[in-house]
């Protein structure tokens, strides 16, 4: 009995440790091969056009940056063609284009980045909380203001009445399905990382107060006409005369164009031309063009890559910004991501120390653009970004229980051969 207790005890010390090395080697991209088998341009390219023709993909584009110049541009589409100038929804990547919006009032000191948001609200308040004084334009940035609302908008259909943002604050009816809409404080703020689509809603109704305009109209001025951004708006009225692409659902079918009252958290209507502007505007040095463009100032593009949210002890977000990898120079590779449905996927990777990066926008699929630009970060740097680790998980599970089953039918082999030598 003594000898089986230790094998069995030594049996689970093996596979706890197994697991250890198989989480630390998943994290660490062990048991992941790079999406192109080469180190080219080329390469790659090759790698996303196998994978496009491995599934439904309504509309594609895709911009490659080297060094803060664009290498190359792929489009693809089922039904009409798309271009650099086509207008796409880009779903929650909108959050990014907003949070620097926002902080140039933190710059112009119209906002103060850790005073309570009550300070600068007229229109509506948070529903009564012991910790509504510690909710702060930081802090909603980071999704780290304690907000438990989970959204998540599915949007309006065309022709259907949207919500006034008040209303959306207080019961959002295009809450994705399971999601209560209800934007409140339910945790510390500062306590952890809960993402919260509410929180830049209320962001959104934040600028409005203090720049006494309405979203659109602040955003247009403030960001995209310095920037030449002449295929952005939070608003389609604004943008009518561009040509939208075609939304499609997973099927291939068409789908609808959905309008949206969480115009910060989800509703930028823009162009791969333009986000190839906004990801310049980033970028410093030889061959790069002016960190911000003066929209901004260089301290305060780089305080947006600052950590403040974190899961599993790893640092993934900034103020507004996903931090998606280390780079050699201990910063970050940026951006952010978009889903939605019907599916539009949208992604950004950017490398602020090399000026390389990958700009993603989609339709027609659920995580494309998402799993292509994670793909770029492993195949650039061998880094296993804070996207494509979620992807992982079912090839982690699968190493782990290999390794368990092979640990466990060892164990029994020896402990077998022994009690047969002891007879």
């Amino acid at each position: 009995m003594k000898n089986i207790l230790l094998y069995m005890l030594g049996s689970v010390l093996l596979m706890l440790l197994w697991a250890g090395v198989a989480f630390w080697g998943t994290v660490n991209g062990w048991f992941h091969q790079p999406i192109a088998k080469l180190t080219t341009s080329q390469s790659f390219r090759e790698a996303v056009d196998a994978e496009l023709g491995k599934q439904f993909v309504g509309n594609f584009a895709m911009t490659i940056v080297a060094d803060g110049t664009v290498e190359y541009e792929t489009f693809y589409s089922a039904g009409k063609p798309v271009d650099r100038n086509t207008i796409f929804q880009v779903s929650s990547l909108s959050k990014w284009i907003s949070a620097v919006g926002i902080m140039k009032l933190v710059e112009e000191g119209k906002l103060d980045l850790d005073a309570p948001v009550s300070n600068y609200l007229q229109r509506w308040q948070l529903p009564p909380s012991e910790f509504n004084e510690e909710v702060t334009v930081r802090r909603l940035l980071s999704h780290t203001a304690g907000l438990t609302d989970g959204l998540g908008y599915s949007g309006f259909e065309t022709g259907a009445q949207v919500q006034s943002i008040e209303q959306s604050l207080t019961k959002a009816s295009d809450a994705d399905k399971g999601i209560s809409g209800e934007v409140r404080v339910g945790i510390k703020p500062g306590s952890e990382f809960n993402y919260s689509g509410g929180g830049y809603t209320l962001l959104q109704l934040l600028v409005e107060e203090v720049s006494g305009q309405s979203f659109s109209s602040y955003m247009k001025e403030t960001i995209f006409a310095p920037l030449n951004m002449v295929h952005s708006s939070y608003s389609w009225e604004d943008l009518s005369g561009f040509k939208l692409t075609e939304f499609y659902n997973s099927d291939g079918s068409k789908a609808g164009h959905y309008r949206y009252t969480s115009l910060a958290a989800t509703s930028l209507y823009t162009s791969l031309s333009d986000l190839e502007l906004f990801f310049q505007a980033h970028l410093e040095g030889e061959n790069k063009e002016p960190i911000g463009r003066h929209i901004v100032k260089p301290e305060t593009i780089k305080k947006m890559r600052e950590p403040h949210g974190q899961s599993m002890g790893v640092d993934i977000w900034g103020l507004g910004t996903v931090l998606y990898a280390t780079t050699v120079g201990n910063d970050f590779i940026i951006g952010h991501d978009g889903k939605s449905t019907p599916p539009i996927n949208t992604a950004v990777r950017l490398n602020p120390e090399t000026g390389d990066g990958i700009i993603i926008l989609e339709t027609g699929h659920p995580i494309l653009a998402t799993k292509l630009a994670s793909e770029w970060v492993f195949w650039k740097t061998g880094k296993v970004d804070t996207f494509l680790f979620p992807m992982l998980m079912n090839k982690l599970v699968w190493i782990i229980g290999t390794g368990w089953a092979v640990i466990l039918i060892i164990t029994i082999i020896v402990s077998s051969r022994r009690r047969l030598r002891m007879k």
